[in-house]
């Protein structure tokens, strides 16, 4: 059986950077019939998430991104064109280890899931706040939605 892994990630202590966070607590509260998907909350990433990404066949990451775009926007990047968005913002990251660091481990053991999709999340403001803004709170939902489309696609 495929194994599909939705990952969360970001510090909701800062603001919207915890978006990934606060899209998998929503969708783990949905209590969602699917026993082939785990949901993590990858908080500001370790190394110890390598296994799950490793044993995972589909993986589907849920984060705050630069996108250029108004704060709110989501936008899906998959596979190879998510590759490049990680590659593009590590640089900017506040993070000890980077998702595309553990992608890259992933590459290299041969074990990088097959499909992968990067849910990007615009965000509005980092600082200090265990409160979403307003705005990416009504784009929660939205992300939420998105991933349970891709689950419900990559099931079959």
């Amino acid at each position: 059986m495929n194994k599909i892994l939705v990952l969360g990630i970001g510090n909701p202590l800062m603001q919207d950077d915890g978006v990934g966070i606060h899209v998998i607590q929503q969708l783990k509260a949905m209590s969602l019939p699917f026993p082939q998907v785990e949901f993590i909350d990858g908080g500001t990433l370790s190394f110890s998430l390598i296994g799950e990404i490793e044993s995972a066949s589909d993986l589907i990451v849920i984060d705050a991104a630069q996108l250029h775009e108004e704060p709110g926007t989501v936008k899906v990047f998959f596979d190879e064109e998510m590759d490049r968005l990680l590659g593009q913002q590590k640089n900017s990251s506040v993070h000890d280890v980077t998702l595309i660091d553990l992608m890259s481990i992933a590459l290299l053991s041969d074990l990088l899931p097959l499909r992968r999709a990067l849910i990007g999340i615009q965000p509005e403001r980092i600082d200090w706040c265990l409160e979403p803004t307003q705005t990416i709170t009504k784009a929660i939902p939205y992300a939420c939605n998105i991933t349970m489309e891709l689950i419900e696609k990559w099931r079959t």
